[in-house]
């Protein structure tokens, strides 16, 4: 079964940063895409950032140059190193994976971890 559990949220002030990791079990770090989703209240969600074996890295154009996406394959855990926070990054983060290591092209995600809650504060 893949199962994905994310961590690292919390509330920090704007500038600030925080980083979010993803452990992945079940998944084959040989052949993956794992990805960051973000979804604040009323609005839709958002993909932040995707890595993969297959398409490299890929970010969302509202954290270009200020989030940064890396694994550790041999901990199975990908991480979201989030600078230069802002009050509109505020959203419950989640990590996603796929059954065919298409998720950073797709953005279509089969499996879902738990989300984790960033706030950002003015």
């Amino acid at each position: 079964d893949v199962q994905l559990q994310a961590s690292g949220g919390g509330l920090v002030q704007a500038g600030g940063l925080l980083r979010l990791s993803c452990k992945a079990s079940g998944v084959t770090f040989d052949h993956y895409a794992i990805g960051w989703f973000r979804q604040a209240p009323g609005k839709e969600r958002e993909g932040v950032a995707c890595i993969s074996s297959v398409d490299g890295i890929k970010y969302g154009e509202s954290v270009k140059d200020r989030f940064t996406i890396s694994s550790d394959n041999a901990k199975k855990t990908v991480y979201l190193q989030m600078n230069s926070l802002k009050p509109e990054d505020t959203a419950v983060y989640y990590c996603a994976t796929d059954k065919y290591a298409m998720l950073c092209a797709t953005m279509q995600a089969d499996y879902w971890g738990k989300g984790t809650q960033v706030t950002v504060s003015s």
